[in-house]
């Protein structure tokens, strides 16, 4: 079984193909602004890396937020584009989730994404990765409250968060991830869209 990997949430792209319990081609990469530019090439690269055609994909699994409003639609839109017009099965992670999975720590996992004014994205999972609590935006005071109350815990981002213990650099584990999540349930190309969590600024704004 061959599964295409992809998550665009934040300023970096990873995404990759597994095979079988292997990765074959797998990318992760910072690209920042330019990752709107970059994203579809760069999976384009992997299928050549891989030595196939994307009618050679089983599935693919794309990361559906929270994280970057504009980076979450690039990866959404590919994603639903390959599943569409080649008619192969597609499924979502949250990226906190995914953040979660790729720890090896035998604790509670807080996975973090900054939301910017004293807010964060986050979630909690025990160590065998069952939600806590689920994906949510909340004042970070509030989740430090919360935290009180868990005896071991790490956080994890690649976000610079004022929170104790100091957060732990994400790095993907793409196979652990796939692995976790090959079963899940395949889900129409159409209704696959974002968990942005809040308002973008503009519905915000609109709605005051």
């Amino acid at each position: 079984m061959r599964i295409l990997y992809i998550d665009t949430s934040s300023n970096y792209l990873y995404a990759g193909i597994v095979e079988d319990d292997k990765c074959i081609a797998e990318i992760k990469e910072k690209f920042g602004q330019s990752l709107s530019e970059m994203t579809l090439p760069r999976i384009a690269n992997l299928f050549e890396q891989a030595k196939l055609n994307p009618k050679e994909i089983n599935k693919i699994i794309v990361v559906n937020g929270p994280g970057s409003f504009t980076g979450i639609r690039i990866g959404i839109t590919i994603a639903k584009v390959y599943a569409w017009s080649l008619k192969i099965p597609i499924t979502t992670i949250t990226s906190l989730e995914a953040m979660a999975i790729s720890s090896d720590s035998d604790c509670v996992h807080v996975p973090m994404i900054d939301a910017r004014r004293g807010y964060v994205y986050t979630a909690i999972y025990d160590k065998n990765y069952q939600i806590l609590l689920s994906p949510i935006h909340i004042k970070l005071t509030d989740l430090e409250n919360k935290l009180k109350t868990i005896e071991k815990f790490e956080v994890i981002s690649n976000d610079f968060i004022s929170i104790e213990p100091f957060p732990q650099k994400y790095t993907p584990n793409i196979i652990k991830i796939v692995n976790f999540y090959k079963n899940k349930k395949d889900i129409n190309p159409h209704f696959v869209n974002p968990e942005y969590l809040k308002l973008t600024e503009a519905e915000e704004k609109h709605d005051s």
